[in-house]
């Protein structure tokens, strides 16, 4: 069975840190891209930030670049998303997320074949 497993989300105020992980379990995504997608209250999933499968190729969202940082470590089947300088609007469900892709086009088209994490809270409070 294979399972993606986020932690580290929690409460913190306008400017402050938090250190996302996501391990997989079941199954070795060594080759596939890694991500993260957030999902506010009332809105859409959006993309966040994705990695190649060597760590060579980081990709972020607009809102997101300077502040956050996406990272792997394949031997021990974990990716990280650092967030500093965290805003209200950073408030969401983190999802990790694993799939057959390039890392750039992880944000785009269809998510067919996406492995998901069951999501982690992050609130911002201002």
């Amino acid at each position: 069975q294979v399972q993606l497993v986020e932690s580290g989300g929690g409460s913190v105020q306008a400017g402050g840190s938090l250190r996302l992980s996501c391990a997989a379990s079941g199954r070795t995504f060594s080759r596939y891209a890694r991500g993260w997608f957030r999902q506010a209250s009332g809105k859409e999933r959006e993309f966040v930030a994705s990695i190649s499968w060597s760590g060579g190729g980081t990709y972020y969202a607009d809102s997101v670049k300077g502040r956050f940082t996406i990272s792997r470590d394949n031997a021990e089947n974990t990716v990280y998303l650092q967030m500093k300088s965290l805003k209200p609007e950073d408030t969401a469900v983190y999802y990790c997320a694993a799939a057959p892709r390039n890392a750039d086009m992880l944000g785009e088209g269809p998510r067919t074949g996406f492995s998901w994490g069951q999501g982690t809270q992050v609130t911002v409070s201002s």
